[in-house]
């Protein structure tokens, strides 16, 4: 009898969940989101099925079962995808340091959190974002990109960030 590997979830999982959500109507195909996500289409195919696993999907895989995908972003996020801030690097703000957080969150320069990357306006500390390809796609997609600020927050913020990022993810997706 031969043992099967079990399907682990893996950090780009929550970003193709999160474009998923983003396409409300389920109009969404695999190109497509290999497209948006700048991922390639056998990539996205694997992500679907690991997420179907885990039960983070319905409706025939085309809808992403949102309590399921919260308490997976409350829960586990922190301990399956942690982050150390690194080297003070010129990137892309995230977590507190970008939308919505910003507003609600004041930190001083040296505090600041970024994805690296050349061409960023902030300098800040460095935290890799869940997939290298991120910082392309939320070029394209505002609400991503606040919705991947958000889980970051979870992934390397103190208290009070985690529980305002907690707090809007849950307003922004049920």
């Amino acid at each position: 009898m031969s043992i099967k590997a079990i399907p682990t979830l893996r950090p780009q999982d929550l970003v193709i969940l999160l474009k998923i959500i983003l396409e409300e109507n389920g109009a969404w195909s695999q190109v497509s989101l290999a497209n948006a996500l700048f991922i390639s289409q056998s990539e996205i195919s694997a992500s679907l099925k690991r997420s179907a696993y885990a039960r983070l999907l319905q409706n025939n895989n085309k809808v992403v079962a949102k309590q399921a995908f919260l308490d997976l972003l409350h829960y586990g996020v922190p301990y399956m995808f942690p982050q150390q801030p690194g080297a003070v690097v010129r990137g892309i703000p995230t977590a507190h340091s970008a939308e919505p957080l910003v507003q609600h969150i004041s930190s001083s320069e040296s505090e600041n959190y970024v994805w690296p990357y050349a061409k960023g306006h902030m300098r800040g500390h460095s935290i890799l974002p869940l997939y290298p390809s991120v910082v392309q796609a939320v070029a394209l997609d505002p609400q991503l990109y606040e919705f991947l600020a958000l889980i970051d927050a979870l992934r390397v913020g103190r208290a009070r960030e985690k529980n305002l990022a907690l707090e809007i993810l849950t307003h922004k997706l049920c």
